[in-house]
């Protein structure tokens, strides 16, 4: 492996294979074609998984830039039927508050097409959920290490583990009760976490119908200049 100092620091050489602009386009149409297919799920198999998949899955996620490379998640991974339960119930809690008062009505008219509400029996029903958390600061060696672009990092890498999962031939909801405090308690995790985005993610039941929305075109979404 080729390697240089850069300002005294170790840098490696890095080498991408060069592709005509036919195989790009190309590359890049079929990749789109394939994300194009990825659809939100809220009704799931209980088929088990293998772990190795899961892993794989979130190290495609941890491959996602952050803010000086300090990479600020924790990807927690849940399977056992007890902890899920404790998870549904207490997120159904909120999500009943929310819908009795928090949300508005134009929000909750927005949700009816989605054909979704307060009731979250898929944290049950997947065989693994991924609770995503944010590192507000690091700790090494007992000591704390600053964070950058926390939310805009974190963000990024929830992009990266939905594009594996739908990639990995599963399903997936981006689940986001708010509050989410609860995460924390019933996962014990240290303060300096903070609760991101709750992923189920399985296979989908054999018949699953989603809702029949439609993405934006093109024209919609891009500026050129």
């Amino acid at each position: 492996m080729e390697k240089k100092k850069i300002d005294g620091y170790d840098h490696i050489r890095y080498k991408r294979a060069q592709i005509s602009s036919e195989e790009m386009i190309s590359k890049s149409e079929e990749f789109f074609l394939e994300m194009d297919q990825r659809r939100t799920v809220r009704e799931f198999d209980p088929r088990p998984i293998p772990m190795e998949v899961i892993e794989n899955i979130i190290k495609t996620a941890s491959t996602a830039p952050s803010g000086a490379h300090k990479q600020p998640w924790t990807f927690c991974v849940i399977s056992d039927p007890g902890v899920k339960r404790k998870i549904r119930l207490a997120a159904e809690e909120e999500e009943k508050i929310s819908y009795s008062g928090r949300m508005s009505e134009t929000w909750k008219t927005d949700l009816k097409p989605l054909g979704t509400n307060w009731e979250k029996p898929f944290l049950e029903e997947a065989p693994y959920l991924i609770v995503v958390f944010k590192q507000s600061y690091g700790m090494e060696n007992g000591e704390k290490v600053q964070h950058y672009y926390v939310s805009e990092s974190v963000g990024i890498a929830c992009g990266f583990l939905i594009a594996a999962i739908h990639q990995a031939g599963l399903v997936a909801v981006t689940h986001t009760p708010s509050p989410m405090n609860f995460l924390s308690q019933i996962l014990r995790r240290p303060s300096h976490e903070k609760p991101f985005l709750l992923v189920p993610v399985g296979y989908p039941k054999e018949e699953t119908y989603v809702p029949d929305i439609h993405r934006k075109s093109l024209d919609d979404i891009m500026v050129r200049f």
